[in-house]
């Protein structure tokens, strides 16, 4: 490449050119472990094949580390953008790129396909295929962050379907997987019908799908009601929004650990992802004309699944259905339209990743041991496993939010912003702090304290040293993010910046 003789005094040519080959070289290295893996399972043993998949992660997360401290905090649009074409002989292009919401995000899916591939073993059954899926999984949401292209980023949204369809229907618990598979793929593609018939519309009007050209065109008031409706369709399935959360507390259950992990911390955050990135800044009348419609759906899936989770007794979904209810809470800050609220909603969507995947981790902890989840099982366990008592106490007052903690900064954030939006919204969306307490807190009560009960005196045992590194990484991040939040939020302050202030002239015009 030929470089100019200021290049060494030009520190943003150097940072142009150091973060673009590290975007390039963070979803290469996803793809050539997935060859790696396949090829070498023919010559190599379970335990190499681990370690490579391990060392994979750690440079995925090193790479994407790298890409943060490249980017510039103060320049605005994205920055490492390339384009690639999809069909060399049609003019298909899909460009890339990143800016300071998308950033953290390629950090939470590298943290946790780490986290995720470091809970398993040499040992487990079908190890290979388990890691190929992980692999695929990593590159697929990767590439649906950084995409600059509508007709991309559905490409990878559809990809993403195809390993958590497999992690739940071949390491399901039981034989509901092939249901819980089912619901999946069915839910998912019913709302990419409406993508897709989207991107086929605006490609048919505008004669491309690049997200910034997009940015530029001012369409109709009927076009942006109607594509912001059927996007959000798209959208809300994988949220899920109120009433179509139904698949998630089917598949969570189903799945096994990593496969509910991955679901909470990865590919639920693509459904609000999308509305942050295309609908809120390309349809922005849309936005403000539906805000009503969603804000009340919001409400009820917030009320209507915390009510659900008082009543269960299985530890997945409670689990689930507390997400459905927080990514209802993320969906309010997203359609309050300020700053603030934004900036709070993808802050929680950061910390309901950290903490819903410690929350599974940690059922999947006490699976491992007594492979049950039913609550009525389990009594006393902080008696018999106090390390584990311990950190499982500090992700639930994660989960409701208690001061000191990622999800307080995010929620506070929201309800700040969502107040200056409507209050009588914001009265009932901070009904979930109290209902939040409720399930959350009986739940740990039934599980740790109260008489032992005779299946967890029979067989128990506390942390080993490998998990007791992993929920040691989550507790970093969760006090990380609870403690000096101006870390992550002046990163993404110019992104929210900007979107916000697009959406006001855009739709002021």
């Amino acid at each position: 490449m030929n470089f100019n003789i200021n290049f060494f005094n030009n520190g943003e040519a150097f940072y142009f050119f150091a973060s673009q080959n590290i975007l390039g070289s963070l979803l290469l290295v996803a793809l050539v472990t997935i060859l790696v893996l396949y090829l070498g399972a023919q010559f190599w043993e379970n335990t190499v094949l681990y370690q490579i998949a391990l060392g994979s992660a750690v440079l995925s997360f090193l790479l994407s580390l790298g890409l943060w401290y490249s980017l510039n905090d103060t320049k605005e649009g994205f920055q490492a953008t390339y384009t690639f074409y999809l069909i060399p002989t049609y003019p298909f292009e899909i460009r890339l790129g990143v800016d300071g919401i998308s950033i953290f995000f390629l950090l939470l899916t590298n943290i946790f396909t780490y986290l995720c591939i470091l809970s398993l073993n040499p040992s487990t059954v079908k190890l290979l295929e388990a890691l190929l899926y992980l692999f695929l999984l990593q590159w697929s949401v990767l590439a649906s962050f950084v995409a600059l292209d509508l007709l991309g980023f559905f490409i990878f949204f559809e990809i993403s379907l195809i390993p958590i369809y497999f992690l739940v229907l071949l390491w399901g618990s039981r034989e509901r997987r092939v249901r819980a598979s089912y619901l999946i793929s069915i839910y998912t593609l019913l709302g990419s019908i409406f993508m897709f018939f989207n991107i086929l519309y605006l490609y048919s009007k505008v004669g491309t799908t690049d997200y910034e050209v997009l940015l530029s065109i001012n369409f109709s008031f009927e076009d942006q009601l109607f594509l912001w409706a059927t996007f959000f369709i798209a959208f809300a399935s994988k949220i899920p929004v109120f009433p179509l959360h139904i698949w998630l507390p089917e598949a969570h259950v189903e799945a096994p650990t990593i496969g509910s992990v991955m679901l909470a911390v990865l590919l639920l955050k693509l459904g609000t992802y999308g509305i942050i990135r295309f609908s809120l800044t390309l349809f922005p009348e849309g936005t403000i004309y539906f805000a009503p419609v969603v804000s009340t759906f919001a409400i009820i899936g917030i009320i209507y699944t915390c009510l659900t989770a008082i009543r269960q007794i299985d530890l997945k979904k409670i689990i689930a259905y507390s997400s459905v209810g927080h990514m209802n809470i993320v969906l309010l800050g997203i359609i309050a339209g300020n700053t603030e609220a934004l900036q709070g909603a993808i802050f929680q969507m950061l910390s309901h990743g950290v903490v819903s995947g410690a929350l599974f981790f940690g059922v999947g902890v006490i699976y491992e041991r007594y492979s049950v989840r039913s609550l009525k099982y389990f009594g006393g366990l902080a008696f018999l496993c106090p390390l584990f008592a311990t950190i499982f106490l500090l992700f639930s007052l994660a989960n409701i939010s208690f001061p000191l903690t990622s999800s307080f900064i995010g929620e506070f954030l929201i309800f700040m912003g969502v107040f200056q939006y409507n209050i009588i919204i914001t009265i009932f969306a901070c009904t979930s702090m109290v209902l939040g307490a409720v399930y959350t807190l009986w739940t740990y009560n039934r599980i740790f304290f109260g008489n032992i009960k005779v299946l967890t005196l029979t067989k128990y045992k506390d942390l080993n040293r490998k998990e007791a590194a992993l929920f040691f990484i989550l507790l970093c991040m969760l006090f990380l993010m609870g403690l000096v939040p101006h870390i992550f939020l002046d990163t993404m302050y110019i992104g929210c910046l900007n979107i916000i202030e697009h959406a006001k002239a855009a739709s002021s015009k």
